[in-house]
């Protein structure tokens, strides 16, 4: 195939440029504005759930300021999920507090709710208090068991911001993702479901939040005429330009997900009765994964290779894939960290790929792909 397949490329719908053009001709070129405001309603009119959202400059700036506004300092303990892309740890180190690594269950891939409650007891027993907050992560856009998760956090009275940075669009029990927990988190990154070239929001609980996290992302200037400042603050705002590119993109919103659960189906088919090749599924009806990356396990007794000689193969072939996150509790930046594993997460960082799934990516494609994964299959 001469041309090359990509994991997930970002698609615009020539929209865009109408709302850059309108912020450049009114000269608001700022971290604030009008495409900023139109921005955060259309994404608070998606989630739903009477919440309120701030747009911000990553999804980063996100979890860094939904911990800030839970309490978490130095000495606290976050319990964050080890099978996810660091940039949901990383936050809680940046603020002197330490992550707690939770390993995933089967069903979801995501914090499993046994191991969470095991490893709360145990905090508590070693240091005497409880972990400051709880941070579950709905990988691949499949949502978690986040009701479990939420039951235990409110057990033992502890918060929870969602990282539903990979999930815009997900929906457990018809509810979105990221309007679980106290606080959550989209990413507008560029290979996410739709972009702003980079940028994230806080999903938040009120307006009254929302005015603290825009206190907090604009460098916490108090209301005095001069340049006031009593706590630290960050620059954390999206700018008017990419707030634009992010207007444009809402109105292809629906159409992306669609696209990307429209692969995951073809997939689904196409991989049905394929010995030793698992794709990763909604777990029952409760679930509806936006399937931001489709996914799957390469069982190397049934197939006679093994994910790495596949991702070799294919990017030889002109298909771009990517491994399943090696987990936060084998990175060596965090190997001193508390982490309560059962194996799962290792073992599908050791079996598992991420497949192209993105606007881009046709039907044609889909079939190719499947045929040379099948062909990297022995007889």
């Amino acid at each position: 195939m001469d041309k090359r397949i990509y994991l997930c490329l970002a698609h615009m719908s020539g929209k865009e440029q109408a709302f850059i053009k309108e912020a450049f001709d009114t000269n608001w070129v700022v971290p604030l504005g009008p495409n900023v405001n139109a921005f955060e309603d259309e994404l608070k009119h998606f989630v739903g759930q009477d919440k309120e959202v701030v747009a911000l400059s990553a999804g980063t700036a996100a979890i860094h300021l939904g911990l800030i506004q839970l309490g978490v300092g130095a000495g606290d303990e976050v319990i964050c999920q080890s099978f996810t892309f660091c940039a949901s740890a990383n936050p809680v180190a940046y603020l002197g507090a330490k992550p707690v690594f939770i390993d995933s269950e089967e069903d979801t891939w995501n914090m499993d709710p046994v191991l969470l409650e095991e490893a709360i007891k145990d905090r508590i027993a070693k240091t005497g208090k409880k972990p400051k907050a709880i941070l579950p992560v709905h990988l691949y856009g499949m949502p978690a068991r986040i009701d479990e998760i939420c039951a235990i956090a409110a057990k033992y009275d502890i918060p929870v911001l969602e990282d539903a940075a990979e999930a815009l669009g997900s929906e457990f029990k018809g509810q979105k993702c990221g309007t679980f927990g106290t606080f959550g988190v989209l990413s507008f990154n560029g290979n996410k479901m739709i972009t702003t070239s980079g940028g994230g929001a806080l999903i938040v609980p009120d307006e009254s939040a929302k005015k603290q996290t825009m206190f907090y992302a604009t460098q916490a200037r108090e209301p005095f005429p001069h340049y006031q400042h009593e706590k630290i603050g960050y620059n954390y705002r999206m700018s008017n330009i990419c707030a634009g590119i992010g207007r444009g993109q809402m109105t292809v919103l629906d159409e992306h997900i669609a696209h990307h659960r429209h692969v995951h189906a073809l997939y689904e088919k196409a991989f049905e009765g394929v010995d030793g090749i698992t794709l990763k599924s909604n777990p029952d009806g409760r679930f509806n994964a936006n399937y931001w990356l489709s996914t799957i396990l390469i069982d190397p007794v049934k197939t006679g290779t093994n994910y790495d000689e596949v991702r070799r193969n294919l990017d030889e072939w002109g298909i771009e894939t990517r491994p399943l996150w090696k987990p936060m509790h084998l990175q060596p930046v965090y190997a001193a960290n508390p982490c309560y594993v059962n194996g799962v997460s290792e073992r599908l960082f050791n079996m598992g790929l991420c497949i192209p799934a993105g606007p881009w990516v046709t039907d044609e494609d889909v079939a190719y792909i499947v045929e040379q994964i099948k062909a990297c299959c022995k007889e």
